[in-house]
């Protein structure tokens, strides 16, 4: 199995060694070459500003939303989320609020019911949703703001989930991956 995981700046590296441990290739993506044979894709937290002008740069907008379009499974996380948001690649019927939860100083985190399950959530500089359109899930709240939502295929978290011990984010990719 071979994920990827898009390298154009943030935590990539975090979800690359996640993926490992679950016994995944993990492949940096950072041209539209890049994702052919994937089996699925991870876009990471970091700076959405940066990640956006990387995407338009290497011209990888149109090629990520193939992907997501495709049916195989794709995460984003916190950064990636903003990224899959109907503001940029348009992939979830989302509105995302940057920074939501404040500066870096105000990073916490917490321990949520992400779809029926419990996950250590750490959350830097995070979004939140602030709009969730039709056929878009929501699996876990913080302070009553949506802060992880599914549809189909695609995974959006507004935390970290490459930063701590806890796979099951991670897992639930794999799993995908396994079930088609």
């Amino acid at each position: 199995m071979t994920v990827g995981v898009l390298a154009l700046q943030g935590g990539f590296e975090a979800h690359a060694k996640a993926l490992e441990r679950l016994g995944a290739t993990p492949r940096e993506v950072r041209t539209p070459a890049d994702l052919e044979g994937l089996d699925a894709l991870i876009i990471p937290g970091g700076e959405s500003t940066t990640i956006t002008l990387g995407v338009e740069r290497e011209g990888l907008a149109e090629p990520l939303a193939r992907f997501a379009r495709s049916g195989k499974p794709l995460l984003g996380t916190c950064a990636g989320m903003i990224m899959l948001d109907r503001d940029h690649l348009g992939v979830l019927d989302i509105g995302v609020r940057r920074n939501a939860f404040g500066r870096q100083l105000a990073s916490f985190e917490a321990e949520l019911t992400f779809d029926g399950h419990p996950v250590h959530a750490i959350f830097i500089r995070a979004p939140w949703i602030e709009d969730v359109g039709d056929g878009v899930e929501v699996l876990a709240e913080v302070d009553g703001h949506p802060v992880a939502v599914r549809d189909g295929n695609v995974l959006a978290v507004a935390f970290h989930p490459e930063l701590g011990d806890d796979l099951s984010v991670h897992e639930w990719l794999v799993d995908r991956v396994h079930a088609a």
